[in-house]
């Protein structure tokens, strides 16, 4: 079974975190959710949620995959944690697959992570993304990195990593199961 990491700090938006979170365990993937910091977070619009792991206890762990979600204040938190920054490197040396959502691309820009990477992000923050191949598409992957807008493309999004991750298939089938048009 593939193992998944998500990262989440204060601020982190409810839902892409949680639409992403729940399709890919539907797929049979083992997604942690991982706080910066012991104990319950709260979302960019006061959702509660206690995640599954500290990062501290799980960073060293084996992951397949790290995916970001955006948010404000979540991803200037993500940002400002040097253990988010160094598992995103070690992830992209190890060629393993990372995801960032909405204005995540933001960290993947402070890990050194863009150069020359297509991407797509939450409007209006293209600008902060020099360096990178903007692309306006809902979902984006470029070799092992998948990005994707906002919030309204969280079941793209989503749905597109399981593509990845279990095949064309099974993404379809879940599409099927949870009514989406595709």
């Amino acid at each position: 079974m593939k193992k998944i990491l998500m990262p989440l700090a204060d601020g982190f938006e409810e839902i892409e975190t949680m639409t992403i979170v729940d399709v890919l365990r539907r797929a049979g993937l083992d997604v942690v959710m991982a706080g910066i910091k012991p104990g319950e977070l709260r979302g960019s619009r006061r959702v509660k949620i206690l995640p599954d792991a500290v990062l501290d206890d799980v960073k060293d762990q084996d992951f397949d995959m790290v995916i970001l979600p955006g948010g404000q204040p979540g991803v200037d938190n993500l940002r400002r944690h040097p253990q988010v920054l160094e598992l995103l490197k070690r992830m992209s040396v190890k060629n393993k697959m990372i995801g960032a959502i909405c204005a995540a691309p933001l960290v993947l820009r402070d890990a050194g992570l863009i150069s020359g990477v297509r991407l797509t992000s939450f409007p209006g923050i293209e600008g902060e993304l020099a360096g990178a191949k903007y692309d306006q598409g809902r979902i984006v992957v470029d070799g092992n990195v998948v990005t994707s807008r906002g919030p309204g493309t969280a079941m793209e999004f989503s749905l597109k990593i399981v593509e990845l991750l279990c095949g064309k298939d099974r993404a379809d089938e879940l599409a099927q199961i949870m009514l989406v048009r595709k």
